[in-house]
Parts: C-alpha cells; structure tokens; sequence
C-alpha cells in the first residue's frame, strides 16, 4: 500500500509547476511519507528541518494566537509550505516562482491519506 501512495503523491508532484517534494512527517519532523524529485534541496528534507513548524506552532499558540494552519516561507530559490495537519504535517518544497495557491489547493487531494496517516501514528503513539 505505501508503494500505491507514493505512486499517487508522485503523481501529485505533476500537478503544480516547479514543485520538487511532498513531505507528510510527524511532529518531530521524522517523515512518514516523502517523494521528492532531484531538484529538491537535501536540507530542507532533514527532520530538523521539518519539526521546525511543529515546535513554532506550539509556541504560538502558548501567547494566545491560536492554532497555526499554515505557514509559508519564500527563500531566494525555493518556497516552503507547511500544513499543520495534527499530529501530521504536510511539507511541499517547490521553485520560488512556483504557484502558491496551487500547493495549498493540493490539501483537498491529501485528505483521505492524512486520516489514514494520522490512524497509524496514533498506534505508534500507543
């Protein structure tokens, strides 16, 4: 089964120009799902990397902002989207030109494999 779903976040990959990676990790940024293209940048791959979001998140929320549902960082070559999907997060690192809107619109085609995600992390969890 997890052949199939790498086969369909590949797939994904297509659908928006100059994105490289989907990346779904848990909160300490160990990926429990990635594809990637070679053009994604190693170091944004790395779990320190990708728990980045997780712990900003949670500190955010600690001052009274509320819980965090995306971020988006813009970097001279590339972008980062990050989705808090609790206790998930969903990562996709593109070109900086790359369609914003398109990334975030790709949450809708994740939803089914996020709650599948979320079933197995809870039973680690346990």
């Amino acid at each position: 089964m997890a052949e199939e779903v790498k086969a369909y976040l590949r797939k994904l990959l297509n659908y928006v120009n100059g994105l490289h990676a989907i990346v779904i990790s848990d909160r300490d940024g160990v990926p429990m799902l990635k594809v990637a293209d070679e053009h994604a940048p190693e170091l944004a791959l790395r779990p320190a990397y990708l728990s980045a979001f997780s712990h900003m998140t949670d500190q955010a929320s600690k001052i009274g902002m509320g819980s965090n549902q995306s971020i988006i960082a813009f970097y001279d070559n590339i972008q980062v989207v990050q989705l808090n999907k609790h206790p998930l997060t969903v990562t996709f690192i593109a070109e900086a030109n790359a369609t914003t809107g398109e990334m975030l619109n790709l949450e809708l085609d994740l939803k089914d494999i996020l709650v599948d995600l979320r079933r197995v992390n809870e039973m680690q969890q346990q």
